[in-house]
């Protein structure tokens, strides 16, 4: 018996274009009845990226597969095939690469090796949508002799910050400030500076803040105005806005505001012409507002939530969606009598016309530092299997 053990170094979270780097692990356990001759062998093992597509057929019309394209090899237990028995189309994958041939270890004995791969920059990011799916793993397969392979998947997530693939880096490191204590390998060193230039971007990109009002009004009259400062945003912040009904004609009576992505199908892919599209409500605030001269919102992105991204197939772009009730008539202002006696009740009015009506303002949602998102994955960083 040998343990697999699989472990990414940094968390399950990177950024398209950065390096992943698992330290996989072999270990023959130790046991009381274990002899000289318990040792185990492996014939090899190999190590592979790859992004899994999966669509509902009820909502994704794709085109049928290319028939003389299919591998007879694929079907057979003794080839390296890292998404062999998943669902879907392999829409993605990295050449793979050789860890080891003919590896021998005695009882109690392990050995670790490092597998290092750049995720590709012109990748989808990690999605699970009503309508399609893109999943990212790391496959490891390892074969004994004369026995069909193992397979250790490793989900991870990904995050594409468009734009960053274009920038060229220096190639002159002498230009390119650095410091002559700490001896870095190129790739760590590139990927390092890849996160860097992210967080640059991000923060140059959601840190822009303006007045942006908003008139809100219906057939009748004015409701009120919506004041927001800025419409990008990084995933895990919070979207702040606030209202304002002193100077509105028409009573507000309440109001709600949801946090949604808006996922739709690319035309030519569509199942059915002219099929709606589906939403997903991420957070919501809702609030009783009559007489209210002032409010305000706080809705957070989830760290866990997929930025806005378009490929050939779905786009995904996110909207903060408002839906006002107002009144149908005018409210009067209420007045106390200094003459009611304290035995009278008060008591809301039982029946009124109303008017609703929605709006929708687009926004803006970009990634964020994948080590901060790591903190909140579902993945976790180390997976193992025993064969």
């Amino acid at each position: 018996m040998i343990e697999v053990l699989a472990k990414l170094g940094r968390g399950p979270v990177f950024l398209a274009g950065e390096v992943l780097e698992c330290v996989i692990t072999f270990t023959n356990p130790l046991s009381a009845s274990s002899t000289s001759a318990s040792s185990e062998m492996l014939a090899w093992a190999s190590a592979q990226i790859h992004c899994q597509f999966h669509a509902s057929e009820n909502r994704v019309a794709l085109p049928p597969s290319d028939g003389s394209k299919h591998d007879v090899q694929a079907e057979n237990e003794t080839v390296f095939v890292p998404n062999r028995g998943e669902r879907g189309q392999c829409i993605l994958s990295t050449p793979p690469k050789i860890l080891f041939c003919d590896l021998r270890l005695d009882p109690g004995e392990s050995k670790s090796y490092s597998y290092c791969e750049t995720l590709p920059v012109d990748g989808p990011p990690s999605f699970r949508g009503q309508s399609v799916k893109y999943v990212y793993k790391l496959t490891i397969g390892c074969q004994r002799v004369n026995s069909p392979i193992k397979l250790l998947r490793v989900p991870f997530r990904v995050l594409v910050l468009h734009g960053l693939k274009d920038y060229q880096f220096p190639q002159d490191e002498a230009v390119a400030p650095s410091n002559p204590f700490l001896e870095e390998e190129e790739s760590l060193k590139k990927d390092s500076r890849l996160a860097d230039l992210a967080t640059e971007l991000l923060m140059v990109a959601t840190s822009r803040r303006s007045l942006h009002l908003y008139n809100i009004s219906n057939t009748r009259g004015k409701v009120g105005t919506f004041c927001i400062f800025k419409t990008v945003y990084k995933i895990g912040e919070d979207v702040i806005g606030t209202f304002n009904f002193s100077e509105g004609d028409i009573p507000c009576l309440q109001f709600s505001v949801s946090l949604q992505t808006e996922e739709s199908i690319q035309e030519e892919f569509q199942r059915r012409r002219g099929q709606p599209v589906s939403f997903t409500t991420h957070a919501r605030h809702q609030e009783s507002c009559l007489h209210t001269a002032q409010s305000s919102f706080s809705l957070p992105i989830p760290l866990s939530s997929t930025p806005g991204f378009t490929t050939n197939i779905v786009s995904l772009k996110w909207r903060l969606h408002f839906e006002f009730v107002t009144s149908g008539e005018s409210a009067g202002t209420c007045l106390v009598r200094g003459s009611q006696s304290e035995a009278v009740t008060w008591t809301g009015v039982e029946q009124m016309e109303v008017d609703t009506f929605s709006w929708d303002l687009p926004i803006k949602v970009l990634p964020t530092n994948p080590i901060l998102a790591s903190y909140v994955s579902q993945f976790s960083n180390t997976n193992s299997i025993t064969i």
